[in-house]
């Protein structure tokens, strides 16, 4: 994947429009939670700053309607934020798109919600054509919308003088290139979970890349149940037990392999409460719920990764919420921690069992991509990534 990044880019005294990813959760007053985005959006707007380039950012903000602004899709609190963490007044701007507003060198402006703008969502090309009027530089650093074909991640790379990646962008970019294009081997992916249908495409995708593919959780029942394991009460679909023999049968004709788990920890019940017994996986009883995997299997997934030289994890291979069920999600992330290999994680659960076992700092690459993430690891092309790439040629 290659695209031309703003590292890379004098910017010095240029319209530079930031595409950036500042949808954070907010409470009820509007308060924001959790503002990991605000500060992964940083280092681009620095950089353009330092550089005395007059800043746009814009970036969405929840699923609001075309055309209106309510006030619960105002990016006014993303702006008081902004402006903390940069020390500096950012001035947030409304009905942006036909210009009429200026921004100085130095300066960095928030242009209002953007998915508020009527064609954001089909890519019109009018729209995209009046904010690629606004710029010099066009940036994208929104690799969560990556997956999306929008005015502002798309449209407005066909008519930017230059289009650049930004820095968490191009940081994206890299890891997965570098997972992906040429890995250094054996290459291992964890593919955790509760549902075989909501992650088959990636599990299809997978089987036919890498040389370890691992699965856990719900997943992973299916897993067993398509080699005829007894599973008791466990979570599992049914329905999905020839595709997961197909997806198998595709690693064996490989020469690649599918490990399952040789014993698993279950309980009659899911609940703070519930009573961990270990046993081997051939000791389900009827009312058995599997809910982590055992010591042993724990114990044949450390020698697979500690073997690895590249490491794709997305989910757990328990459920981790539940101290009695997270041994297994623990031992895992401590052997990804302790690995000499490239790893890179993604996913809502992933990112959660990262930050509940500490293990963030050793972890090679952490994406914040979401569900352009899944669609990276399903194997299709993300249309903005492509749109970059287009304009680098």
């Amino acid at each position: 994947m290659r695209v031309k990044k703003l590292a890379d880019l004098d910017v010095s005294g240029k319209r530079v429009f930031i595409r950036a990813d500042l949808n954070v959760p907010q409470d009820e007053a509007g308060n924001i939670t959790e503002d990991t985005r605000i500060k992964a959006s940083l280092p681009s707007i620095r950089y353009c700053l330092e550089q005395n380039a007059a800043v746009m950012v814009t970036s969405h903000l929840g699923r609001p309607d075309e055309g209106e602004v309510e006030p619960e899709d105002s990016l006014a609190p993303i702006a008081v934020r902004l402006s903390q963490f940069l020390h500096k007044p950012v001035r947030l701007i409304a009905d942006w798109v036909e210009g009429g507003f200026d921004v100085s060198p130095g300066e960095v402006a928030l242009l209002e919600n953007c998915r508020c703008n009527v064609g954001e969502k089909k890519n019109d090309e009018e729209l995209a054509r009046k904010m690629a009027r606004l710029c010099d530089i066009y940036v994208n650093d929104a690799f969560g919308t990556a997956h999306r074909i929008e005015a502002t991640t798309c449209g407005i790379v066909r008519f930017a003088p230059v289009s650049a990646a930004g820095m968490l962008m191009g940081a994206e970019i890299d890891a997965l290139s570098r997972a992906f294009d040429n890995p250094r081997r054996p290459l291992v992916a964890i593919v955790g979970g509760a549902k075989v249908s909501s992650k088959l495409t990636i599990l299809k995708s997978l089987a036919a890349k890498v040389d370890q593919l691992i699965v856990g959780g719900g997943i992973a029942n299916t897993f067993l149940l398509a080699l005829g394991v007894d599973i008791g009460d466990s979570l599992a679909e049914h329905n999905l037990a020839d595709e997961a023999r197909r997806i198998m049968e595709i690693m064996r004709d490989r020469g690649a392999e599918v490990p399952l788990p040789v014993d698993v920890v279950v309980a009659d019940e899911v609940s703070a409460l519930a009573r961990a017994n270990k046993i081997s996986v051939q000791a389900v009883g009827a009312r058995d719920r599997i809910l982590d995997i055992g010591p042993k299997s724990a114990a044949r997934l450390v020698e697979i990764i500690a073997d690895a030289g590249t490491i794709i994890w997305n989910g757990p291979v328990g459920m981790f919420e539940l101290a009695q069920f997270a041994g297994g999600t623990k031992i895992l992330a401590s052997a990804i921690a302790h690995s000499e290999a490239f790893s890179i994680a993604g996913g809502g659960d992933t990112l959660a069992a990262i930050a509940k076992f500490n293990i963030a700092d050793d972890v090679g690459y952490i994406s914040t991509g979401g569900g352009a993430f899944l669609e990276f690891l399903e194997g299709k092309t993300l249309p903005a990534i492509l749109a970059l790439e287009s304009a680098a040629e």
